[in-house]
Order: C-alpha cells, then sequence, then structure tokens
C-alpha cells in the first residue's frame, strides 16, 4: 500500500523515463522488502522551475537541476533496518531510472497506521473490527 509522490523538474526526464521511475519505485520496494510488486501507487507530478525549490549542498550534497523530491506513504509498523532498505533500494532505481546523481535523490518516508488506508471501495481493508 505505499503511496509514492515522486516531484521531478518539469521538462527534464523523457516518458521512457518517466515510465521506468513509475514502476521502479514499487520494484524497489518489492527488493528490498518482498512488498508485492501490484502494489503500486505512483504520482510522478512535473514540477516548473518556479515551484521545485532545493538547496544544492544541504548536508554535503552536491545537487543538479535534475533533483527530485520523493515522498513515499507507508505502514507505520517498519523497523529502522527496513527503512534503510527502503530508502537505498529507492535512490537506487531512482539514480537507474532517470540518469541521476543519487545527491540528486530526497526521500521522505511518511509512516502511516495501516487501517488509515482505502483500496477502493470507500472500504478500510487492513483495519482490524
Amino acid at each position: 500500500m505505499p503511496v509514492f509522490n515522486a516531484y521531478i523538474p518539469a521538462a527534464r526526464f523523457s516518458p521512457q523515463q518517466k515510465q521506468a521511475l513509475g514502476s521502479g519505485l514499487p520494484g524497489a520496494l518489492h527488493e528490498a522488502l518482498r512488498i508485492p510488486r501490484e502494489d503500486q501507487f505512483v504520482i510522478i507530478p512535473e514540477q516548473p522551475a518556479d515551484s521545485l525549490f532545493v538547496d544544492p549542498s544541504y548536508m554535503g550534497m552536491s545537487r543538479s537541476e535534475n533533483a527530485v523530491i520523493i515522498t513515499v506513504l507507508f505502514t507505520a509498523e517498519r523497523a529502522l533496518s527496513d527503512k534503510r532498505a527502503i530508502v537505498r533500494a529507492m535512490c537506487d532505481k531512482t539514480v537507474s531510472a532517470l540518469g541521476i546523481s543519487a545527491d540528486d535523490v530526497f526521500i521522505a518516508l511518511i509512516p502511516v497506521p495501516k487501517e488509515n488506508f482505502s483500496f477502493g471501495r470507500g472500504d478500510l481493508q487492513l483495519a482490524q473490527g
């Protein structure tokens, strides 16, 4: 049930690169944590230059105009080791899909209680009771 938002600079990446990112992010979770590949919910909004601001050197990075911000909503019950594996795999897949530096990949994990996800039909499929 992870939900990805990958905010990318507008007109910088090809449709094929965006497709690779769209399949790569859920693929990263499958590889890192065996989350099913079909558990795929990805949004890739392109951001004009005047609406995507990323500091080029914060935390010792060397970011370019290709920098992306990725957020992922996922179940809150994950251990730190799982989070490390998720972030590493997501970064690797993003670098591969977009042909950018690992410094250009900012990721924010947003843990959500699993009972807060609805997969459709107005039901909370993972809620107890």
